[in-house]
């Protein structure tokens, strides 16, 4: 009895990576499409290789959050594009389970998508839990930049923007761009979480 319980959740959690996966896979796909990119350009733009790219546009490979944000800021678009379907209209009562979450399948790093940004303008908010030591690190956009506002839920963040560095513990509000490179840490013995909430500059 445990037993089938145990292969049902593994087959469960594995059902759920190949589908964001393959979401992944179309939405790159489709945006580098959309910037009329080859593999090649793709590659010089966002420092990732051409046959790295060609996996992840062929759901072969689960990427990193490291991967997805070189590929986002080669694009020049915020990582939410790459992990969540295109709307023409937001939603406006968007419960829990409607939220799509990913997690890096080798840091840990959970990213829930509270609210999607539109075409119209809006916010975007997500909400980012880091295991315990977890850091995840994203190279300056090449697009448009935008402005994000972090908020501390638990635990305690690093947060390296450019040459300047914030440690940030629970309630505290950092504003910053993604005009820099930037790093996040989880500091302490425990896991941190944090909302962070994004808008057009």
């Amino acid at each position: 009895m445990g037993n089938t319980s145990s292969t049902s959740t593994a087959s469960s959690a594995h059902g759920a990576a190949d589908g964001i996966d393959a979401l992944i896979a179309s939405r790159l796909l489709a945006l580098r499409q959309a910037r009329a990119l080859s593999l090649a350009e793709l590659a010089e733009l966002s420092g990732v290789s051409k046959a790295m790219i060609s996996k992840v546009e062929r759901a072969q490979s689960s990427p990193t959050a490291v991967l997805l944000g070189k590929l986002a800021a080669g694009l020049g678009v915020p990582l939410a594009q790459l992990l969540t379907e295109e709307k023409d209209s937001p939603q406006r009562l968007r419960t829990r389970a409607e939220q799509h979450v990913w997690r890096d399948p080798e840091a840990g790093y959970l990213r829930r998508q509270v609210a999607e940004r539109h075409a119209g303008g809006g916010v975007e908010l997500v909400e980012v839990e880091l295991p315990r030591s977890a850091q995840v690190s994203y190279p300056r956009w090449s697009g448009r930049p935008y402005r994000q506002c972090l908020w501390m839920l638990e635990g305690a963040l690093r947060v390296d923007y450019g040459d300047e560095r914030f440690e940030l513990g629970p309630g505290d509000c950092l504003d910053f761009g993604v005009d820099r490179p930037l790093t996040f840490k989880a500091l302490g013995r425990g896991a941190c979480r944090y909302l962070l909430v994004a808008s057009p500059s």
